[in-house]
């Protein structure tokens, strides 16, 4: 059996992947119709303009759908786990929160290009970053009270550098975006695509989109965590039937299927 065929370990996997290939493929595209600078572009600048548009946010819509799906199942892996640690129970309804809530962002920032709707394409964004951040942090708080019982000490470790990681980096995007945006440089940065050097805050947004391509490199590693975890869990659908036909509205016994929800062979 290959190690993706062990339990749900291709989910993460498939996130990483899926994500990584909609930013590599809308980069190529937009570089290649020079519609953005080869050298680190926004990577909302990488899908706002047709045709890379419509990739970007196809791709970034399945994106979502699989990082909740990735989050559905860490929660209910880490409830069946521990099932009466309270701090562990209330840690863990918080990270699937902020786990949707991040997974929602995704999907705005995939739908509401920058240059067209501002205000909802940075909503998006400070969804995505900022709620998949504090999730990030919330599940190294679990591995932590988790171990050594449960959670190896070696993974919480990878875990809290990689959100080590992503609090450096999203604080340089934070520093620089905020000084760039509100200070003399441009009237027009929001539609602004292409920069050259001698353009004022060039330094400050080559600063500023450098963070937030290695703040995405760390969430894409800390799902990459969850690989060996996934291994060890499966779901399955259970199916409850109240009536003999789909017409019967007398009571009957309920009967019960249960069946896998993914086959082992998928």
């Amino acid at each position: 059996m290959w190690w993706f065929q062990q339990g749900l370990s291709f989910l993460p996997s498939a996130l990483v992947i899926w994500t990584s290939a909609a930013f590599i493929f809308s980069y190529i595209t937009a570089v290649t119709l020079h519609h953005v600078d080869p050298a680190l572009p926004y990577i909302s600048d990488t899908g706002t303009v047709a045709p890379e548009k419509c990739l970007f946010g196809a791709m970034l819509n399945i994106a979502a759908v699989l990082c909740i799906a990735t989050i559905y199942v860490r929660y209910k892996q880490v409830h069946a786990l521990s099932p009466e640690e309270n701090l562990i129970i209330k840690l863990n309804k918080a990270g699937l929160v902020l786990g949707i809530l991040s997974c929602l962002g995704l999907s705005l920032v995939a739908n509401f290009q920058k240059t067209t709707l501002f205000f909802a394409h940075v909503s998006g964004a400070v969804l995505t970053f900022g709620m998949g951040s504090l999730y990030m942090f919330v599940q190294t708080i679990l591995s932590y009270q988790m171990q050594p019982k449960i959670h190896g000490k070696q993974v919480f470790w990878i875990r809290l550098l990689l959100v080590i990681w992503c609090g450096v980096s999203a604080f340089s995007m934070l520093t620089c975006s905020s000084i760039l945006y509100s200070g003399d440089f441009g009237t027009d940065l929001v539609q602004k695509l292409h920069w050259n050097p001698e353009d004022k805050g060039y330094v400050l947004h080559m600063v500023t989109t450098a963070a937030e391509w290695s703040m995405s490199f760390s969430f894409f590693g800390f799902f990459l965590t969850y690989i060996r975890d996934f291994q060890k869990i499966s779901l399955r659908v259970e199916t409850n039937l109240h009536g003999l036909t789909l017409y019967d509205t007398a009571p009957c016994p309920v009967i019960d299927e249960r069946t896998r929800l993914l086959s082992r062979d998928f």
